[in-house]
């Protein structure tokens, strides 16, 4: 059984440190079961790989459905997390951690948290959800929103067009919030 660690600055969302197994031949990590997060009713019914070059930034994005398992196969990742449910006792509070696919560490993510990521390295990411794509799930706030101050430590990152076009908090009405 893998050790379970809520963030403290984020009720919910929590990392999983997996176990390795290896010898002379490898290693054989098991990264996730459903059974782990009964906190969340789902069923796992997509997995997705996203490959990205350093210096790119995803996000900041948030879902009213969808529970995320994130497990990073390749590469040095700085996740930005920002609670964005108005109901949580740590609503509108931030933070980061880095994830490096050396540790075999997983990282669960709730409805209602704003998640992304930079890419320290080149990096692979799989990723598990609980919900089929659907695009008017998908919703975003700025990666450099002032008011959730997420801790990158970076200036100018490589976005998508659609990540430029992020509203900030303060312009998002509160019934279009996750709850």
């Amino acid at each position: 059984m893998p050790d379970f660690t809520e963030l403290p600055q984020i009720r919910d969302v929590l990392t999983v440190s997996l176990a390795v197994y290896g010898d002379e031949r490898g290693s054989f990590t098991e990264t996730f079961r459903r059974e782990w997060f009964p906190q969340a009713t789902w069923d796992a019914v997509q997995m997705n790989r996203s490959v990205s070059v350093a210096g790119v930034l995803r996000g900041l994005h948030h879902h009213f459905y969808q529970v995320d398992y994130w497990f990073l196969l390749s590469g040095k990742i700085r996740v930005g997390l920002a609670d964005l449910r108005p109901n949580s006792a740590t609503y509108g509070v931030s933070t980061t951690l880095d994830l490096d696919a050396a540790t075999s560490t997983g990282l669960f993510i709730p409805i209602g948290v704003a998640h992304g990521f930079y890419a320290l390295t080149d990096v692979t990411l799989f990723y598990v959800v609980n919900q089929y794509y659907n695009g008017s799930d998908e919703r975003g706030v700025a990666w450099d929103d002032p008011d959730l101050a997420v801790g990158w430590g970076i200036q100018s990152p490589v976005l998508s067009g659609r990540d430029q076009a992020n509203r900030r908090l303060k312009d998002i009405p509160r019934e279009e919030l996750p709850r």
